[in-house]
């Protein structure tokens, strides 16, 4: 009898363990087909085939700024510019592609492909910046990142001259508002992001090598891995997609604001935590931060089509925010 006793524990707290590892794996899913079933129930409007690519399309640059942001944090950063460099990519690119008679670009417009370059690389330039300040001076991610946040805001309204920079070019302007097969443009980007990116992170040295930074810095010093040129460039990376969310935003918009893009880097630092990516990094999967983008586009869908202040909904999502660490330093305590 004793000698069966423990057997049976250790059977019982096997399959307590098994169902709870999957909760946690499968848990951020199950919350978001559980917000949509509820929001269907409540609104008539929800399902719509028009709301659903509403919804996809308004999640579309979030989830791309997510994207990037969990390539930083898998490596214990943070990278809070990403809705400055918004805004500075998406002033900088449309100043190449637009037809106004103020345009100070001297050729414009640009062929489209021209303004998407230089947006883009404009991205990756400012990404560069934090990552040096982070990587090659030891400066940490939040103070590095939080000063790029002010100097590329600044950057913005200087090269903008406080002013939105209208009439785009229709070809730059397809970016946001065109459709392949009658899928938007920007979720087509969204989904290529996604791919490319679970590809890199799955399938690759290079991302193994982000997990391994993320795990344990020291370790992976010792192995022989680069753990500053693996820092510098995940803030290329993130600085890369703020450059196609910023394009992809003024081409929506068809005009871009030097205003955009502020509190952006909240919302895609919340779909990367409520995806389970953690704080801690080394763990974390860009399938769970798109599931993380996909729930607070639903969830701010269904309190619009509710009636309910976008305030209130501010503090939601700051309330799944501090629950998610929560989660996650309870997981990190128990192992």
């Amino acid at each position: 009898m004793k000698g069966n006793a423990p057997a049976g524990a250790a059977q019982k707290y096997t399959l307590s363990d098994r169902l709870g590892s999957q909760a946690q794996r499968y848990g951020i899913l199950i919350a978001l087909v559980a917000l949509c079933v509820v929001l269907s129930v409540v609104s008539d409007n929800f399902l719509s085939s028009r709301n659903i690519i509403n919804v996809l399309r308004q999640t579309s640059i979030n989830g791309i700024l997510a994207i990037g942001m969990t390539f930083v944090i898998l490596t214990r950063g943070i990278d809070l510019s990403v809705g400055s460099v918004v805004a500075l990519t998406g002033v900088v690119s449309a100043s190449f592609a637009t037809t106004s008679a103020s345009g100070f670009i001297p050729g414009t417009p640009y062929m489209p492909l021209i303004p998407v370059v230089i947006g883009v690389l404009t991205g990756i330039a400012m990404g560069a910046l934090s990552g040096l300040a982070v990587a090659r001076y030891g400066v940490p991610a939040f103070v590095a990142t939080l000063g790029m946040l002010s100097a590329a805001r600044g950057l913005t309204l200087i090269y903008a001259d406080g002013r939105p920079i209208p009439a785009l070019t229709d070809g730059y302007r397809w970016m946001g508002t065109g459709d392949i097969a009658n899928i938007p443009v920007p979720i087509i980007l969204f989904a290529l992001v996604f791919i490319v990116s679970h590809f890199v992170l799955t399938r690759t040295r290079f991302g193994r090598h982000i997990y391994a930074v993320g795990g344990n810095p020291h370790a992976a010093k010792v192995s022989g891995l680069s753990v500053n040129r693996i820092r510098f460039c995940v803030y290329l990376i993130s600085g890369a997609l703020a450059g196609i969310a910023g394009i992809v935003l003024a081409a929506r918009t068809g005009s871009a604001l030097p205003q955009a893009g502020v509190a952006y880097e909240l919302d895609a630092i919340a779909a990367v935590v409520i995806g389970g990516t953690s704080l801690a990094g080394g763990v974390g999967r860009v399938s769970g931060t798109v599931i993380g983008a996909l729930l607070i586009g639903v969830m701010n869908n269904g309190l619009d089509l509710l009636g309910v202040e976008s305030y209130y909904q501010q503090v939601i999502k700051g309330g799944l925010i501090v629950a998610a660490v929560m989660l996650d330093r309870s997981r990190r305590t128990e192992s």
